[in-house]
């Protein structure tokens, strides 16, 4: 076996893996805890399958958390403490830089040098700390954005703010300083090395999985759509459209409104049978006007017709989202940038399909035609007619909405993952040696 081959074959022992705005112990769908939370909770526990042991470091968001947090078997939680605990926003949170990386460093200092194999950051305020942590370890540093600001800006709803100077530089600085750049789809991969010039070799595609053990059709456990409607309250006949997600001005909910108010006049009959479900919470510029979808449902009197329902912890919230899934006649995602879609994913892993916005990782997570529909804009009228051909051909699209999530697996982004690790690895052994690494020299 060739030198290089054998490096190939290098397996990391431990991966740091950088989650500092927002903990995988939070539950997705209000405040900043969304798709990336469930994508590092999934993606530690198949690490740790595959016998890499993962500790995860997030920032403490209250007084009573423990240091230390056991997760799985194979996976720690760390809290970090940098300013207040509570009332300090995402978008604070650059104040916070050296605190989060001092943690860090902090803890890696309390043991022998070389503890970590691989820093893994999601997000550009975690690729900030992995830069300056994986230049004192001397490791590699791997990096999903999960979202773009360049991409954002490009797509902004209505009334929404812009992503500021400081994160497109700062989001700038994490590409260049990557050994590996994970991008969720051929999209974000085209997007990085065309908008911010990243080197086509160092970006990676690694798709996002589903738990298909948990998201799967009512039938495959003698749990019918009929039962979940009768736990959430849903009549049977009811024509169930769903959004599920953060209410905030880019997930576009409102959108999902305008055109449910459009399909009734159109066919004024529907009235009596429309439920439209919003579960999530505010978030991001959302909470400026945390009112503003009920005022909306209220203005185009909508407002019997709307349910809204905000998570709460713990495991029988996941237990709820997979009624919901189940119960719906579709699910609406007509975000106006997407890197992946994960709620798409689930929706279609449970036989539900999906109408979507034709925009980033949803063209990858929507089989359009086959799976669900994608709608190019988010006009009233576009939407009302997609939503109803969908409500026409659910039997069809459901079928097709389960074969095309199957494709999808936590198990191949794992594989996919450590594949990714072992070869940033190789890359840095293969490196000719500048100076000794810092951490030697302590």
């Amino acid at each position: 076996m060739s030198p290089t081959a054998t490096l190939r074959s290098v397996r990391p022992r431990r991966v740091a893996v950088l989650s500092v705005h927002t903990s995988p112990l939070e539950q997705p769908g209000t405040g900043d805890a969304g798709g990336m939370n469930v994508y590092v909770v999934e993606t530690s526990k198949r690490l740790a399958a595959l016998g890499v042991e993962v500790e995860i470091f997030t920032r403490a968001t209250s007084s009573d958390l423990p240091p230390v947090v056991p997760l799985v078997p194979g996976v720690t939680v760390r809290h970090l403490t940098a300013g207040p605990f509570e009332g300090l926003s995402k978008e604070d949170l650059p104040a916070q830089l050296c605190a989060l990386t001092s943690g860090v460093l902090r803890a890696e200092a309390a043991h022998e040098p070389g503890w970590y194999d691989v820093v893994h950051s999601h997000y550009w305020l975690s690729g900030q700390v992995g830069w300056l942590a994986t230049e004192r370890w001397g490791t590699p540093l791997v990096h999903t954005a999960h979202t773009l600001a360049k991409v954002k800006n490009l797509a902004l709803a209505d009334g929404d703010t812009p992503e500021p100077l400081r994160r497109v530089v700062g989001e700038q600085q994490v590409v260049e300083a990557a050994d590996r750049l994970v991008a969720n789809t051929a999209d974000e991969a085209r997007e990085l090395v065309e908008l911010y010039g990243a080197e086509p070799s160092r970006v990676v595609t690694v798709a996002p999985g589903v738990d298909l053990e948990h998201f799967r059709p009512g039938e495959a456990n003698h749990m019918s759509r009929a039962l979940a409607r009768t736990r959430l309250g849903i009549p049977p006949d009811a024509v169930l459209l769903l959004f599920v997600g953060r209410i905030q001005p880019l997930k576009a909910p409102d959108v999902l409104l305008h055109a449910a108010a459009r399909m009734i006049e159109q066919r004024p009959e529907l009235r009596d049978r429309l439920v439209v479900a919003v579960v999530g919470g505010p978030s991001g510029t959302g909470l400026l006007e945390p009112t503003a979808l009920q005022d909306l449902a209220h203005r185009l009197g909508l407002a019997d017709l709307v349910r809204f329902e905000k998570p709460q912890g713990g495991h029988c919230s996941r237990g709820r989202l997979l009624d919901w899934y189940r119960a719906a006649d579709v699910v609406a995602v007509p975000s106006h940038n997407e890197s992946f879609g994960l709620v798409a994913l689930e929706a279609q892993a449970c036989g539900t399909p999906v109408v979507a916005t034709d925009v980033g990782g949803l063209r990858t997570t929507v089989h359009n035609g086959v799976s669900g529909l994608l709608v190019p804009g988010h006009g009233a009228d576009q939407w009302a007619d997609a939503l109803t051909r969908a409500l026409a051909d659910r039997g069809r699209l459901s079928q097709g909405a389960v074969a095309h999530a199957a494709a999808f697996s936590w198990d191949a982004t794992g594989d996919g993952l450590l594949a990714t690790y072992r070869d940033a690895l190789a890359d840095r052994l293969l490196l000719p040696p500048v100076a000794a690494p810092l951490s030697a020299a302590r």
